[in-house]
């Protein structure tokens, strides 16, 4: 792949348009979840038109661009969809039962449970800030979950079990990013993901209805669409820079909320959120200055 010249505005731009797309996504999935369009569907289902229609995109894409691939990694493509796909659907799980915006914030845990992982798996060493700041966000998750008689959220467990699961996603992703282009990891992951999914919806697929169909194609094609500006985001700036920039996916999902489901953050959700940016952000702070 060629490299692409460095440009900060645009890799800005196209990373804050990836926020709105996953937080879409969000949107998306929980729409399915509920009523609104219909009886709601099953998370497996759900997951299984991200997959589906992501796929149809990206291979569209591929077939107008025809990238040039190298032999691809099964055994790392596996493990990485795996997870990916575990995660996705827990997290479709939980937007359902609990706000956009507490789902996001706990998602944002994921490079706490990466760094886990990584200590054995990549050799990592983890200094006392790191460990400061995955304690930290750890502890916003627990603000989350409001853990209470009246107030404790199970469906937030999900959430806290999706971002753990895509915590061990980044592993892989760290292990292909160095060995495979960009686009052929998204086509691989796509094409392996939508035949896991395949699978795994067979026992709950109902017909989904003419709205729902339309959901589904949307929330694909966004997903699609929020990787394709991720990767482009990268490539134009060093990850330092502009992946801070990830964390207006919290905006954007709060402003779903309120527009949509006329849902406003509570004080819990708001001090929990802020814990847990505060957590990721120190987080990767140190991991860059540790990299410099």
């Amino acid at each position: 792949m060629t490299l692409r010249a460095s440009n900060p505005p645009l890799a800005i731009a196209f990373m804050l348009t990836a926020t709105a797309f996953i937080a879409g996504t969000m949107l998306m999935a929980k729409t399915l979840g509920s009523d609104l369009l219909g009886d709601p569907l099953h998370p497996l289902q759900i997951s299984h038109g991200r997959f589906l229609f992501a796929f149809l995109a990206i291979g569209t894409a591929a077939a107008v661009m025809r990238p040039r691939l190298t032999r691809p990694d099964l055994r790392l493509h596996v493990g990485r969809t795996l997870f990916g796909w575990g995660g996705v659907t827990c997290m479709f799980a939980a937007v359902a039962f609990i706000p956009l915006s507490d789902a996001t914030a706990i998602s944002f845990l994921n490079p706490v449970f990466g760094m886990l992982p990584a200590i054995p798996l990549l050799g990592e060493r983890v200094g006392r800030w790191r460990w400061f700041a995955a304690l930290m966000a750890l502890c916003g998750a627990l603000v989350l979950l409001r853990p209470g008689p009246e107030t404790f959220q199970v469906a937030a467990l999900l959430a806290l079990g999706a971002a753990a699961l895509m915590g061990m996603e980044l592993i892989f992703i760290k292990k292909l990013a160095d060995r495979e282009p960009s686009f052929q990891i998204l086509l691989v992951n796509n094409a392996l993901g939508l035949v896991i999914a395949t699978l795994a919806v067979l026992p709950v697929w109902v017909p989904p209805s003419g709205a729902q169909w339309a959901a589904l194609a949307a929330l694909g094609v966004l997903m699609a669409a929020a990787q394709a500006c991720f990767v482009n985001a990268m490539a134009r700036a060093d990850a330092s820079f502009v992946t801070p920039f990830a964390y207006v996916t919290l905006i954007f999902a709060t402003l779903y909320d309120l527009l949509i489901f006329d849902v406003i953050p509570d004080a819990v959700s708001m001090l929990g959120a802020a814990i847990i940016l505060t957590g990721a952000t120190l987080l990767a702070w140190r991991e860059n200055r540790m990299r410099a």
